[in-house]
Formats: C-alpha cells, sequence, structure tokens
C-alpha cells in the first residue's frame, strides 16, 4: 500500500505509536459494537482487533485516518451501518465523532482507500462479500467525516 503524505503540523500525540501498541477504540453507536484498535494492518493487529493503517493521519490530524478490519470477526455487521451513521473513535487525543457520507464496493487492489483528503475523514473497510469463503475479490468502504472533537 502506498503511503498518505501529510504536512508536520501540531498533534495532541506526543509520539507516533508502535506498530502492534492499542491507541484507541472504535465504537459503532448502530451496532452497539465497541472494537480496539491497533497501530498496523498486519494479521497481528487484525486478529486482536481492528487495524490502523500506518501510512495514515491519526484521528485528529486533517487528512485520511485508515481503519480495517476483518469481516468474519470485528467487521461481522458492517454491511448495516449506512450514509448518516455515526462513528466514534477515542484515542489519548479525545474523543472524534464521524458521520458517514457515503459507503462504496471497489475492487481488492484498489488504492483510493488510502489517498490524502483535505479534511479529516475516517476511512473504514472490510473485504467483500461478506459470507464469502477465502480470500474476498472486494472492499466493502466506508468515508465518513469529522462532526465533533473532545479533547481528552
Amino acid at each position: 500500500m502506498g503511503v498518505c503524505h501529510r504536512k508536520q503540523r501540531q498533534s495532541s500525540y506526543p509520539e507516533l505509536p508502535a506498530v502492534g501498541e492499542e491507541i484507541g477504540e472504535l465504537y459503532i453507536p448502530k451496532l452497539k459494537a465497541a472494537m480496539p484498535i491497533y497501530h498496523g494492518t498486519t494479521e497481528d493487529e487484525l486478529e486482536k482487533g481492528v487495524g490502523h493503517f500506518a501510512g495514515s493521519v491519526l484521528s485528529e490530524e486533517t487528512d485520511n485516518s485508515v481503519l480495517s478490519g476483518h469481516r468474519d470477526t470485528v467487521f461481522r455487521r458492517l454491511g448495516e451501518v449506512g450514509v448518516n451513521d455515526v462513528l466514534a473513535v477515542t484515542t489519548s487525543a479525545g474523543k472524534f465523532t464521524y458521520r458517514v457520507r457515503k459507503t462504496r464496493i471497489v475492487d481488492a487492489d484498489d488504492r483510493t482507500v488510502i489517498v490524502p483528503k483535505p479534511r479529516a475523514i475516517l476511512t473504514v473497510s472490510t473485504c467483500y462479500p461478506f459470507n464469502f469463503i477465502g480470500s474476498a475479490p472486494e472492499r466493502f468502504v466506508l468515508e465518513a467525516y469529522l462532526i465533533e472533537h473532545v479533547e481528552g
């Protein structure tokens, strides 16, 4: 995967997390589901919870923060989440509330989900179809924009 380039700016995070480190929680009110977020998207992180793509920004920064998870574990019901639903990410920098702007299905090798954005965006992806056996050919993607940040 490519790396999202970002401008240097003041950050609420004293230092970047290490790969494998738990960095927060994703809460999806519609599903009444809370899941831990780990920095990195290797199998080690995805076995434990939601992975934060290390090449993307952390939640408070203006750009694209990318989260991924397995469709048969943490994101089993992600297809029930749609436009205008809310997602909340809590980290050491506070609570970030996002509203889903769009959902889409893309090819597994589509890298548009990790491109930089001009505003604070949360992109959440998982393999698709949800009931597919084996390596799924597509990805289900939620794109949400930041609507509130309460400092931690």
